[in-house]
């Protein structure tokens, strides 16, 4: 599926989408050890903390990075989404082109009722943002663009942390 701004792509462009497009997965060599990080990163989001949920985080997009064997992301967990007549920002991902690290931000309070978002909606928009930083570091493709397959990767990620906090919980629940 080739979305409507494909068009408006240049050529150059154009092949990276579609390299991006054929590209639907990122595996995750030894999720076992990353239930710890998940759980921890959804307490601190129910604890309403900032700072504590931008510290568990980290440490989750610390370890993914690690394990997929990529250069380090910042991550800073801001309060209240900034929004405007557009709608709602929820996350954005700033590469350095001077060498320093580049920054993932993510906001953890809805913009109009400030209430603090659903931990799969957390998730799901820090590994957006993480899959912009994979789309440049780890399938070097010059570019990341919102491609069905971009989608699919995002998709790839949150599948495979919850499945391993799904067959954790249940392993520690039978013992």
């Amino acid at each position: 599926m080739v979305f409507s701004y494909y068009n408006r792509l240049t050529v150059k462009q154009k092949r990276i989408y579609q390299e991006s497009d054929r590209i639907t997965s990122v595996p995750l060599p030894e999720v076992k050890h990353l239930y710890p990080y998940v759980m921890a990163l959804s307490n601190a989001l129910r604890s309403e903390n900032r700072t504590e949920t931008e510290q568990s985080s980290q440490k989750l997009v610390s370890c993914l990075t690690s394990a997929l064997k990529v250069s380090s992301v910042r991550v800073k967990v801001l309060a209240k989404r900034p929004s405007r007549t557009w709608g709602e920002l929820h996350g954005l991902y700033e590469d350095s082109n001077d060498n320093s690290v580049p920054v993932i931000t993510v906001w953890m309070r809805t913009a109009q009722r400030r209430q603090v978002v659903a931990f799969k909606t957390f998730l799901r928009t820090l590994l957006h943002e993480l899959g912009h930083h994979l789309d440049y570091k780890l399938l070097r493709l010059g570019d990341s663009l919102h491609t069905e397959g971009f989608y699919k990767r995002e998709s790839s990620l949150l599948h495979q942390l919850f499945r391993v906090c799904i067959l954790t919980f249940n392993l520690l629940n039978l013992r």
